[in-house]
């Protein structure tokens, strides 16, 4: 153990509170995970194509009015350390074995998946992370693993909470922190990073899930001797360059690849710093999962100056081109672009905005936009859009062929605080500005068209990010919410409004669907509760 991590092991408190006896033996073949999501919920976004759809067809369009909350499992007790806010649940939950898996920063809970019980609560005492939100844990056989605010890896047994081993993989002194739930393929758990305007690179990290033992790690931004270093002024620049890996990727078996979002470029709004384009921030990249190596990446936004952090899930699908089927690979960036590329090559077959657009004068022969320099931030102020979308993660229906994303049309002034010839931090400001509307789009991601859009009625200005992920299934659904605290369904082929429910808070986690005891749910945070629906019996 390095010395660093020696010292933090050594001041870390960590708390078993909850059921005196054991829960269920819980044990996840590495095999299964990623397969169809029917009475498990095994990964993030279900599988690891991303595409958060269920096969399941018991809850249809036709019964939806039938729906009855089952149970509530409301978080107590829990926020008062380092003045922690209040707790929300962001986290997606994970179901194995009539078993679910919940999180909120420094906090895990097991709960009976018929009746909301608690069945352990393991608490971990960070020292320095950020408390901004927990998005769940990954499950290798008999053990969850989950990331702390201050960047530990933890696993933990999955019938008890009882801890195995922990590993700290980045420090918090240099402003690192995690929010992400860790991906489990084959025999590695893959962890990314966070860390906003700190001027440090992202990285992802795989270890071995016996272990903890380090089997590889990719740097976001380019090493010595790296080609990619003529996008960058010098290796200096490029060394606290930014791209955190904030979420989980996803994976294709076949061909072994990842495909991982990374984020904003460092300084983010000051640019003059680092001409070029700075790979491989703002971009999707696909690595070797056995090795971490780049095979090939397509950038969404060279040279980014305004925080438009690409970190919305690549999702993964099939689909025929001109006659011919094809591996694809969609993302609704937050830069407002629609992007479908060929998951093999990474060539694109579409760009195109979703949201309107001003700051780009073209696309270049890669198919990537080409920002105008007016736009970027000034002393002055400029104006350019709100992010279009945010880590919220997008659906896909291979029945409607549509891509479902909730996205903003706003505009805010970007001001530029630091002009010097070296800048560092932020750099800059934003303030938005006028009325931004909130749209759930269903989007063709053959053409880039939008099949329908339903706007949201917008009755307080709320925050320009609307709403929680989204699920889609076999039925004809689409499920997610507003930022009026309603939980919508919605006819997934044309976008009608079928039923909708007001909930004691707005609905903040990721929504998933499960078959139990031959009985479909819907399970999804709000607020600091986690809510069970079904059908009346």
């Amino acid at each position: 153990m390095r010395l660093a991590d020696a010292i933090w092991a050594s001041i870390a408190t960590v708390a078993l509170m909850g059921a005196a006896s054991p829960g269920p033996h819980v044990s996840l073949d590495p095999k299964e995970i990623g397969k169809a999501p029917v009475s498990s919920w095994t990964t993030f976004n279900g599988d690891y194509s991303g595409e958060r759809y269920s096969t399941l067809t018991q809850i249809r369009p036709d019964n939806v009015d039938q729906l009855t909350e089952q149970w509530v499992y409301r978080i107590t007790g829990v926020g008062a350390q380092r003045g922690a806010p209040a707790p929300v649940i962001k986290c997606t939950p994970l179901l194995v074995e009539g078993v679910l898996y919940i999180t909120i920063p420094d906090h895990v809970w097991a709960l009976d998946a018929r009746t909301g019980m608690e069945l352990w609560h393991y608490v971990w005492r960070d020292h320095g992370g950020h408390l901004v939100g927990q998005r769940g844990v990954a499950i290798w056989k008999s053990t969850v693993f989950f990331e702390t605010p201050d960047n530990w890896l933890i696993a933990l047994r999955t019938n008890t909470g009882k801890e195995l081993w922990r590993k700290n993989y980045a420090d918090a002194r240099m402003q690192y922190f995690s929010t992400s739930a860790p991906l489990v393929v084959k025999n590695h758990v893959i962890v990314g990073v966070g860390g906003d305007a700190m001027d440090m690179p992202g990285f992802l990290d795989s270890f071995d899930p016996r272990t903890g033992a380090l089997q590889w790690k990719w740097w976001s931004t380019p090493r010595r001797g790296d080609p990619a270093l003529k996008t960058w002024p010098n290796e200096a620049a490029s060394d606290h360059g930014g791209g955190m890996t904030w979420m989980p990727g996803t994976y294709d078996p076949d061909l072994n690849l990842l495909y991982w979002p990374t984020g904003n470029t460092n300084p983010v709004f000051a640019g003059q710093g680092r001409p070029g384009a700075n790979l491989w921030t703002e971009s999707i990249v696909a690595l070797d999962a056995d090795t971490g190596k780049l095979r090939w990446y397509f950038q969404l936004s060279p040279h980014d100056t305004h925080d438009f952090d690409n970190t919305t899930a690549p999702v993964l699908f099939d689909a025929a081109v001109h006659g011919q089927p094809r591996r694809l690979l969609a993302q609704a960036a937050r830069n407002g672009f629609f992007v479908t590329l060929d998951r093999i090559t990474g060539i694109y077959l579409v760009m195109k905005p979703y949201v309107p657009l001003d700051y780009y004068s073209g696309l270049s022969p890669q198919g990537e936009p080409i920002p105008i320099p007016d736009k970027d931030p000034s002393v002055g102020g400029s104006i350019n859009i709100v992010n279009a979308t945010n880590w919220e993660a997008p659906a896909y229906n291979p029945k409607t062929g549509l891509f479902y994303v909730n996205s903003a049309e706003g505009k805010a002034i970007y001001y530029l605080t630091d002009d010097s010839a070296r800048p560092s931090g932020y750099g800059g400001t934003i303030e938005g500005i006028g009325h931004t509307r909130r749209v759930l789009q269903a989007i063709d991601p053959l053409t880039g068209n939008a099949a329908w859009a339903h706007v949201y009625p917008n009755l307080n200005n709320a925050p320009v990010t609307v709403g929680p992920s989204i699920l889609t299934t076999a039925s004809n659904l689409v499920i997610t919410g507003d930022d009026q605290r309603n939980l919508i369904l919605y006819a997934a082929d044309t976008g009608r409004i079928l039923w909708h429910h007001e909930l004691g808070a707005n609905e903040s986690g990721g929504v998933i669907t499960y078959m139990l005891d031959g009985r479909q749910y819907i399970v999804f945070g709000a607020g600091d509760s986690l809510c069970s629906w079904s059908l009346a019996r």
